[in-house]
């Protein structure tokens, strides 16, 4: 398909085959992957499921994984009245862009946003205009960066919670689908696979959920997140799979690689977030840059060893 060909030139620089595609390795260009988003990926546990089955399928290629997702961040620049209890007005993408995408200096871009950009409202479509509008701003930008994007649906808001919303990220989610279509943009649908992952766990067990506040996934979603993108990527044997467990038990040493990435993207997301700046406060300060990398080094050389 001429969707992964694209993204997979930039995505693995490797030589693999992957539907029956070479791709080979470019060794002057940079690996860099960078992952934008609000407090699910500021979270980032599929980011690090990501990281950590890729790096296992590949272990000769170093590719750097960054997240910088800022809780309470939309790409609509809405904030709703009282928001954080009138603490502070929610981020707007806008205002940091420029600087992380000069900063990280990606090859491809992953960005997960709808979640708080409806700002938890029944569907008005002044707000889903200012949606659209933003995700469309956001295409140019990346794409002007040299950077190509893929978009990630928004995971599912739990209709127990509220309906109303829930049927906001429906219709959010289906206009992204559809812009693969008219616009041939990229796009990774996590919401409904886990809408009806979510649906048919409750035909058996009627309190189960994916987000205790509706919001934000727990493990569990989290690696239904990272199965979608690996699926949308090819990597067809993690289909089915309900867990990062599940899905890493074919490698020996994947529950401990896990763990090691883990422990580095908690340090790094941090350390950009500080480094590259941002308006949201309450947020934890990270290592100074030069810092950050001496430990992302030092964690790299754990990985290596374990990887022999």
């Amino acid at each position: 398909m001429m969707k992964l060909n694209i993204i997979l030139i930039t995505f693995l620089f490797l030589s693999t085959v992957l539907k029956g595609q070479d791709v080979v390795a470019n060794p002057g260009e940079s690996n860099r992957i960078l992952f934008l988003g609000n407090s699910i990926t500021y979270r980032g546990l599929y980011v690090t499921y990501l990281e950590t089955f890729l790096t296992l399928k590949h272990p000769d290629r170093q590719i750097e994984y960054i997240n910088v997702g800022l809780p309470s961040e939309t790409v609509s620049g809405l904030s709703e009245e009282g928001h954080a209890g009138g603490a502070f007005p929610r981020p707007d993408l806008r205002e940091r862009l420029h600087r992380v995408l000069a900063a990280t200096d990606p090859d491809l871009v992953f960005a997960c946003y709808g979640m708080n950009d409806g700002i938890y409202m029944p569907f008005e479509d002044t707000i889903f205009q200012k949606y659209r509008d933003g995700m469309e701003w956001l295409f140019n930008e990346v794409k002007a960066s040299g950077a190509n994007i893929v978009f990630l649906t928004p995971p599912v808001y739990d209709p127990v919670r509220d309906a109303a919303y829930s049927n906001v990220l429906d219709l959010f989610s289906d206009w992204l689908i559809s812009k693969r279509y008219t616009d041939h943009w990229e796009v990774a649908d996590l919401h409904w696979p886990m809408k009806k992952f979510l649906e048919d766990q409750r035909v058996e067990e009627p309190d189960f959920f994916l987000a205790k506040d509706g919001v934000h996934p727990g493990e569990q979603g989290h690696w239904l997140m990272a199965r979608e993108v690996l699926l949308f990527l090819g990597y067809e044997q993690v289909r089915g799979t309900a867990t990062v467990a599940e899905a890493l038990a074919p490698f020996q040493e994947g529950m401990e690689l896990l763990a090691l990435v883990e422990q580095r993207q908690n340090m790094m997301k941090n350390a950009w977030l500080t480094s590259t700046g941002h308006t949201r406060p309450r947020m934890k300060t990270g290592l100074p840059m030069d810092e950050a990398m001496v430990l992302y080094r030092q964690i790299q050389q754990e990985i290596e060893a374990l990887l022999k």
